[in-house]
């Protein structure tokens, strides 16, 4: 005579934890409502997704060390760990990627790099009259329109887009003569 097994749910699992085999049908049958959740806190499909996936991940880690205890509800877990990796991500502001086009710089140089930047700027407009130094330094580091430096300086737009074409003329002028060749 055979021996029949008992019929077990998602929920009866052997308190020995699961294997992989189980998680994946456990998480795949979570998932719709746990990224319909995710994309309801974040507002992006793409984030949403980018969560899934780290739920995934730290779960099915937990699942292959046999540290995942079986739950009694498996969406509320996971729901409650895709949480925890969302606020970890706002606390931590560092750990989120960004995306940008540029390659990240070399490695940090204690600060010489931007004294050195800085003494070379002061020396260059040291080059230049006071109105054109001025024009510089509104329009070009302090992010000015030409309107708004001649208001600030009591001189038309049209002088103030002068003395700064001068001023950046014999900057450039400046840095041709140090540079080697």
């Amino acid at each position: 005579m055979s021996r029949i097994e008992p019929c077990r749910s998602a929920t009866d699992r052997p308190p020995d934890g699961m294997n992989s085999a189980e998680f994946d049908a456990v998480f795949t049958e979570v998932m719709p409502r746990l990224r319909r959740r995710l994309l309801a806190l974040t507002g992006n499909p793409h984030d949403a997704d980018d969560l899934l996936q780290d739920t995934y991940l730290r779960l099915s880690r937990r699942a292959r060390k046999r540290t995942l205890a079986p739950q009694q509800h498996p969406y509320a877990y996971a729901s409650a760990t895709a949480l925890n990796l969302l606020r970890d991500s706002w606390q931590r502001p560092s750990r989120r990627e960004t995306v940008t086009d540029r390659l990240p710089e070399g490695g940090w140089d204690g600060g010489v790099e931007r004294c050195e930047a800085r003494r070379t700027a002061l020396a260059l407009l040291a080059l230049l009259t006071p109105k054109e130094a001025a024009a510089v330094i509104l329009v070009d580091l302090e992010g000015l329109s030409h309107d708004v430096a001649g208001e600030r300086l009591g001189a038309h737009r049209g002088t103030v887009q002068r003395n700064r074409m001068r001023g950046l003329a014999k900057m450039r002028a400046a840095l041709c003569e140090t540079r080697p060749r």
